[in-house]
């Protein structure tokens, strides 16, 4: 096993240290073929390749195909022993189901898909790993906590609804990812911190009965931190490179892949709760109970050089009474900041229901690089809470 963890590190540096060679060299590429953009938060608004996290989605893969053979490299020697189909297919599908992400991804950057499409993409890209987990596996039994097990006892089979919650756990991962983004480094920051929290708790489990789960997360999340952490070079402040949306939906089903053929898709969850909080405080915009500008990334103040935080124009006698009520609790909790723009006071702006603006409401005007470092804080504080609750408190709820 420890053999085989050291090829796979060996490598995973290998990816990192050709990402960070290569991805420089195509830039111009990029550019050329109109796959750029304007980072809008800079005072002189640099054109940047836009959708480089193909090419670190490429490598991992590279990096991936290339230790195929070590996993089961016992076999091939011990004839006897047979060969493990199973965990052969499990490791295929769940390239497979990366691969089709990665090409959905790109396909986005390219063709700038609409919302619809971006939920529709993740739930197809994941059928390849639902397959292998119903002929393998099929365990679609929960334990119940102990706080509602005088309700429905100490199981539950959900069957169906099960593979539901799968096929939506990859649709959130990646768009978890994709919605909590506008600053220089954050998307992939997150993801680096992600993962390095799932590879901590994969190695903490290795003494459990279900190592073999936690081996092969490990296969996956040690060459995706690597290759994820030379991207963030490249992507944080100043960026010289955007990752684009290849990037995000790449790495949500990296993380997807593992915790659910991992059996431990709760815990991953816990590694999201800035992505969770994120996505809960948007809902009202993304479902167009407020209005959704297509940008909603913090705003440059070219006196100050720092951020504020993004508007959405509304007047309130257009809102339902729905988005009525979402606007007055948001100000009540001061998620939100509301002002009267017009001298009739008809027109209203109100601050994007983002966890990036939220944050530069608490703190005030903040340079992109020192907001960045605090969203990535807050990421790393989360982690450290998600082991809190995994570990001490799971037994409140949980049989250890």
């Amino acid at each position: 096993m420890w053999g085989v963890l050291v090829v796979n590190i060996i490598l995973s540096i290998m990816g990192y240290s050709v990402i960070l060679n290569i991805v420089p060299k195509f830039k111009d590429m990029f550019v050329k073929a109109h796959l750029s953009g304007v980072d809008l938060n800079k005072k002189n608004k640099p054109e940047l390749p836009e959708a480089t996290g193909v090419i670190t989605s490429c490598i991992f893969l590279i990096v991936m195909f290339i230790f195929i053979p070590f996993p089961f490299s016992k076999h091939f020697f011990n004839k006897e022993w047979g060969f493990p189909h199973q965990e052969f297919v499990q490791f295929m599908a769940a390239l497979l189901s990366i691969c089709c992400m990665v090409l959905l991804g790109f396909a986005d950057d390219v063709l700038n898909l609409k919302w619809r499409h971006k939920l529709l993409l993740p739930t197809v890209a994941s059928l390849p790993l639902l397959m292998v987990y119903y002929t393998n596996f099929n365990s679609t039994t929960i334990i119940i906590p102990k706080p509602l097990r005088f309700l429905l006892g100490h199981d539950l089979d959900l069957s169906a609804l099960y593979y539901v919650y799968m096929g939506m756990l990859a649709v959130f991962c990646t768009n978890a990812i994709n919605i909590y983004a506008g600053v220089n480094g954050l998307e992939v920051g997150q993801s680096v911190v992600i993962a390095a929290s799932l590879i901590l708790f994969n190695v903490i489990e290795l003494n459990g009965d279900c190592w073999t789960n936690h081996l092969f997360s490990l296969y996956f999340m040690i060459p995706f931190f690597f290759t994820s952490f030379a991207l963030y070079h490249l992507n944080k402040y100043p960026a010289r490179v955007f990752v684009g949306d290849t990037f995000c939906y790449f790495s949500g089903m990296t993380v997807a892949v593992v915790a659910i053929l991992g059996h431990f898709s709760k815990t991953a969850l816990l590694f999201f709760i800035p992505q969770i909080a994120n996505f809960i405080f948007s809902l009202p915009q993304l479902f167009h109970i407020l209005p959704c500008p297509r940008h909603r990334l913090p705003r440059l103040n070219q006196d100050t050089g720092c951020l504020d935080p993004s508007v959405f124009p509304f007047k309130e006698k257009s809102l339902n009474s729905l988005g009525r009520l979402v606007l007055k609790v948001y100000q009540m909790l001061g998620l939100i900041k509301v002002e009267r723009t017009d001298k009739d006071k008809e027109l209203s702006t109100g601050t994007n229901c983002t966890l990036i603006n939220l944050a530069l409401k608490v703190v005030g005007p903040t340079h992109e690089k020192n907001l960045a470092a605090y969203l990535l804080a807050l990421q790393v504080v989360c982690s450290m809470l998600a082991f809190v609750i995994r570990y001490p408190l799971a037994s409140l709820f949980y049989d250890c």
